[in-house]
This record gives C-alpha cells, structure tokens and sequence, in this order.
C-alpha cells in the first residue's frame, strides 16, 4: 500500500485478507479510520489501483497464479467503535449492599 502513489489511498489500513480455498480470489479488507466519508473514493482508488497490487502480490508470494483482488471496506471498525461509545455513555446503578447473614439462621441447627 506504501507504493501506490494516490493521495485517496493516504491512511488506508489493510485490516483482513481472506482467500478462497482455490486461492484463485482474495477479498482484501479495508478501512481508513475518521475517514468513513472517504469510502467510495478509496474504494475507487484501489479499485484503479488492482493491477499493480496484484502484481505486486504475485511477486511477493510462491504461487501459481497470483489471486484476484478484490477490495471490500471492513465496518467492523465503526461498529466496535459504535458499541465502545454505547458502553461509554450506560450509566450503570451501584450493586446493592451484601446482605448480612444473622445468627438467627443458625438457631434451627440445634
């Protein structure tokens, strides 16, 4: 990612590859956090981009044939981040007080 000389692509974050079992088709997730409104033109831009990074792959990996990329944004960042800041704002009620065992409990054991 550090080669591809397109500014749309500055931040980008590779977050996952998954291969199918053929390896013939690797969908690359990504994401640039803060940069949600960007989405569409980063996605153009690898999109743009595929060849070169694909032959980059193929030189950087030991097999056959090199996999087709294809480029998916990963919203499991802004849903963490969702869920982190509805955990933030949960106002959670102090645990009620232990209650103390009593004697008295005891008394029918003799």
């Amino acid at each position: 990612m550090r080669d591809v000389n397109d500014p749309r692509l500055e931040g980008v974050t590779v977050t996952s590859v998954r291969l199918d079992p053929e390896l013939m088709f690797a969908t690359v997730l990504v994401n640039a956090l803060g940069a949600e409104e960007r989405r569409d033109d980063i996605l153009k831009a690898l999109k743009s981009a595929n060849g070169y990074l694909r032959r980059e792959v193929a030189k950087r990996i030991q097999l056959r044939n090199a996999p087709q990329l294809l480029f998916r944004w990963d919203e499991g960042l802004e849903r963490a981040e969702r869920v982190n800041t509805l955990f933030n704002g949960l106002v959670i009620p102090p645990a009620p007080p232990e209650d103390e065992a009593t004697d008295d409990d005891d008394s029918d054991l003799d």
